[in-house]
Formats: C-alpha cells, structure tokens, sequence
C-alpha cells in the first residue's frame, strides 16, 4: 500500500508538470527482475521525481497512466537513496499515447564481476520497455501469455508445454527478449526450460495452474541465476508471472518423477533382492516377477540404484549399482532384468547382452487418455528368446500389436479396447509360427495402463532351471498380474466375446496436439476396403496411411508427420461406404 501511494503521489506530480500539460497517456507496468544482490531493492525516479520507494526484486507495478510523447529519464538509485543525486543509471524512454508498456529492469551493475552471457548478450543493468502489451485476453475463454529471458548467464532456451500433450510455446528465446504472446486454454500445466532446439536436456520444470486467469494476460519472466555461485551468491533460477494489478506469483518448480519398479531378472540368484537408492534401502525383499507402484523420487539429480541380495546389511553389498537421472515431472518405468552371470546361461539368440541390468524406460503412462481403452507398453525381458512379435487373435486378421520386440527393448504405447483376448508370441515377422500364447482379459480394466512384460526362460534347464517363460502385466497400483497359457477352448470363447463393433468408427488421435507422431484408431464392423488418408487445410493429400483390405474389428495406425510443418490437417477414413473426418494439429 505504501508503494502505491508513493506511486500515485509522483504520477500526481507528472501529471501536473509542465510536460504532462497535454494530458498525453500512455498504461505502463515496471517490473524488477535484476538479480544483482546489490539491486535487492531500489528507489526508481522519474524525470528527478521518487516514482518507486524501495521496490523490490521480483515485484511489479500495476498498469497505470503515465506522461506519453516526452521523453521520461527513469533513474535507477540504492533503496537508500535520499534523492535523484544517488542514481546508478539513467534510462531514457519516450512512450507513445494509447500504446500499453511493460518495462523490465534486468542485468547487473558491473557485468565483470558476473557470469557472461552463453551468447555473449550484454548483461549490463538497463530496462527492457516493450509495447503492445496487454492487461487482459483477446478472447475471455484463453490466457494471453508473454514470456520474457531474463536469466543473464543462461542460453537461448525452449518453453515446453509437457503432459498429455506437448508442444513449444516458445523456441529460441534468448536474454533480454520477450517471446510476443501466447494465448492458452486455462488449465494446468507442466513447463518445461530447455537450452533451444533440444527438448530431451531439461533445465527446470514448472508447474502453471491457469485454471482461475481465463480472460487475462501475464509477463512470465525468467528470473536469477543458473549458477549462483559464479553471480555473487544471487538468487537461483525461478519461473515467475506478473499480473496486470501487479501481483507477482512464483511458479513451482517440478522436483520429482514418477517411477514404477519391476523385478523381472529371472536369475534364480536373483529371485529375492534389495534395492538401495543413494546409499538408502528403498526395497526390501523385493520378490522376482513384482512391482511397485508408481511413486514420486528425485528428479534432475543422479540417482544411484544399488541391488543386493535379500539378506543384504547395507549398500555396499550391492551385486550391481547402475546410475540414473530422471526428467522432472515424466514418468517411467524401471525393469530389474537379466543375469548375474552370463556365462552360466543361454545366450541371447540374436547376440544381445544378458548381464543383470536396469532398463529405464520414460513416456509410461499411468492410465489411458480414453475411458473406453487399455494403455499397453511391453517389455521383452526373456533373455534366451528372440525378437518377437505379439500378435491378438482376432478372426483371420494378424496384424501385431508389439512389432518386432527384442530382449531388453520396450514397445511404443498402444491403446486397445477393453476386450478378452488371446495374444499369440511369434517370431519377428512370423506371425504364423506361434510360440505360446496367452489370454489377456482386459475387460476390468477400461481407462487404465499396464506394462506387459515377457518374463522367464524358453528353455529352463539350459538356464539353471531358472522359471520358464511367460507374460505378465504390472498395473499402475504395483499389481501384477499374470496371464494364463491359452488352451483351445478359451481361444474359441474369446473370440466369441470379443463382439465385433457395431459400425464403422473414426476416434480422436492421441495425441492431439502431437509432435511428430500420433496414433490413428478406427473400428470396422465388417472386412471392407479401408481408404485413410491425411489433408493439409487447402484440401492437398499429404499421406496415405491404409490403402486396402482390412479385416473386422478395432485397428490403429501411426502417422509420422516429420517432414510436415505446422499447422491443422485432416485425417479421413472411407470404409464400407462410410466417409468420416478427423481434425488434428501438428506443433513442432
């Protein structure tokens, strides 16, 4: 409140001046955003004039009407300044009538004595003044977005949008600029920095719940240091926002991922461990063929994951220690697999290591985007089988739902409707050679996710009489299910119940937006000749993903879109005489 009226005070006294006569206005916020220790807090005059008594880093002022067309010598003192004789520096701006500004004070007093910028941008103090700024939406259903660089030691960096669906609110922003606006749907979400033009290396993760700014506008704004100790001791790098009526709210960093452990070594050593994270027990007893649920662990820092055996005393009995750092708000899995010994067991048919190893595996999913459909990821962990294909049994259709798996590998995601099915395992592009097959209910579980994993040995007594092989399925809560050998009778009832749709259905792809791949389902009634076919906005066929037969029931098909640029296609499938389209958009 003091601030406030020392600045209603001093625009008073403006107002009232000689060059204020033609009552020229112009809305303005000043934001604080130097990281500078010795810019902690600081007195800001204007034309000689106290405007801001000490205004503090990472605070704002509301918009408000200032003199326009005049040039307004805005000082820069220590908040114990006593008048304009103390300013540090002097920034000359003449704002234009009617235009709306936001002018960020960024940088540091004495650029040698700080980290220099990656990019060699000056990071000397001065003020950022940008016009064309906005106190509120375009459109009151969106939030209007401005994002401002002003980190001095960091690159040009990427504004991820990550969750669900992920695309770049901003690429290669560097110091000192603001991106121009972003108008977004007022929901939540995870923002990820990345140095620009690699989304894999994340630099912090945020989270930005929008859910109550419909209608308005905010300056996010970078702010402090990525290494404080080369920058004084300044503050460390954070994501915050400024409202238009001057609120400031820091954004939350993401510190933590989500992780899901499963025991699929089937070392007969191996079949009860103990796993130690840093040096700290985190399983005891941990049996082979279980999981754990999904929980949050550290994120963005090195995790050292030590296995032992059950009646292990401490971490320093660990039979193999592996290193992992995780991404800050993903999702993963991390699958216990192999051998002790390699020299004691079957080699891998197509040559692939078999020694006791931890293969992480990040993009799990926890439940299905849809509530209709099962989210399936598998893992070939039988280390004496080859490269298989797992393939449903539906009619005369073999189309594989996992392609070409080899030992160690994980499947992309899949989404299947909540049927019975049998899932015949067959060699890589065999899909008539069938080496076991399973039933996979997954009537219970519409909405949700599984992990299937290939488990245990083809053949046991070339493998220390380890267990034999078959399919198993971790749920989400750390259930874990196993799937029964299919006998010829539950092969003939599942396909009884896995009832046929009931007409000719084109769903949403997922993910939606996506970049550069999404998923494609449909649904036939009947065989029919299948045309699917992907159109730029102008009406131009771009791809063609079905062109033939098809055989009855739910398909998915994957749409590669790398060699697209951005912006709104269509997707249209003809099937049986029905003609159905699909809107989708591609963000890269």
């Amino acid at each position: 409140m003091k601030r406030l009226l020392i600045l209603v005070t001093a625009l008073a006294l403006l107002a009232t001046s000689a060059f204020a006569s033609r009552a020229k206005t112009a809305r303005l916020q000043v934001i604080h955003n130097a990281a500078d220790p010795a810019a902690a807090v600081v007195d800001i005059y204007v034309n000689g004039e106290l405007l801001l008594n000490d205004f503090a880093f990472r605070a704002a002022t509301p918009f408000i009407d200032v003199p326009a067309g005049v040039q307004l010598n805005i000082g820069v003192a220590p908040g114990t300044s006593s008048s304009s004789a103390d300013i540090l520096a002097t920034i000359p701006v003449t704002l234009q009538k009617g235009k709306i500004y936001v002018a960020i004070a960024n940088g540091v007093l004495d650029p040698n004595a700080f980290a220099s910028n990656p990019e060699n941008k000056s990071i000397g103090f001065t003020l950022f003044a940008k016009d064309k700024m906005r106190e509120k939406a375009t459109w009151r259903r969106n939030v209007d977005l401005n994002i401002f660089h002003g980190a001095t030691d960091a690159p040009a960096v990427d504004v991820r949008v990550t969750g669900k669906y992920s695309w770049n609110l901003v690429s290669g922003l560097s110091y000192g600029e603001f991106s121009g606006y972003k108008d977004v749907s007022p929901r939540q979400y995870q923002i990820n920095i990345t140095p620009a033009g690699d989304e894999n290396t994340v630099v912090a993760a945020y989270q930005a719940d929008l859910t109550g700014l419909a209608g308005g506008a905010a300056v996010v704004f970078a702010s402090g240091f990525l290494n404080p100790a080369a920058n004084q001791e300044g503050a460390a790098f954070g994501l915050f926002a400024a409202l238009p009526n001057g609120t400031v709210i820091e954004l939350p960093q993401v510190t933590t991922a989500r992780l899901q452990v499963i025991h699929n070594a089937a070392d007969p050593a191996a079949e009860m461990v103990d796993v130690y994270v840093n040096g700290g027990l985190l399983l005891d007893n941990f049996a082979f063929r279980t999981a754990t649920p999904f929980v949050d662990v550290p994120a963005g820092t090195p995790l050292e994951i030590g296995v032992a055996g059950s009646n292990s005393a401490n971490a320093s009995e660990a039979l193999a220690t592996f290193t992992v750092t995780l991404t800050p708000g993903r999702t993963y899995v991390a699958m216990a697999n192999g051998v002790l010994d390699p020299n004691g067991f079957a080699e891998n048919p197509d040559g692939l290591p078999i020694g006791f190893s931890l293969y992480p595996q990040e993009g799990i999913a926890e439940k299905s985007p849809y509530g209709h459909l099962v989210n399936l990821v598998a893992f070939h962990g039988a280390s004496d089988a080859p490269t298989v294909d797992v393939v449903p049994q539906l009619g005369k259709v073999r189309i594989p739902i996992f392609n070409d798996l080899s030992y160690g590998s994980f499947s992309e995601r899949r989404l299947l409707p909540a049927w019975k099915y049998i899932l015949d395992v067959t060699p890589g592009g065999d899909n008539k050679t069938v080496v076991a097959s399973f039933v996979a209910d997954l009537r219970g579980l519409a909405g949700g996710a599984a992990v299937v994993f290939a488990s245990g040995f083809l053949n046991p007594s070339a493998n220390g009489d380890g267990s034999a092989f078959g399919l198993f399925a971790a749920l989400a809560d750390g259930t874990v299910l196993e799937l029964p050998a299919a006998s010829a009778t539950e092969t003939a009832v599942a396909k009884l119940d896995n009832s046929l749709p009931s007409e000719f259905a084109l769903d949403q792809n997922y993910p939606n937006p996506f970049n550069p791949t999404t998923t494609i389902s449909f649904s036939l009634p009947t065989p029919s000749d299948v045309s699917l076919k992907v159109y730029n906005v102008i009406g131009q066929e771009v791809a063609s993903l079905v062109e033939g037969p098809m055989g009855a029931g739910a398909h998915t098909v994957q749409f590669d879109a790398t060699n697209l640029s951005s912006g709104i296609y269509f997707y249209r499938l003809t099937a049986g005489g029905v003609t159905q389209s699909k809107k989708m958009s591609l963000l890269k």
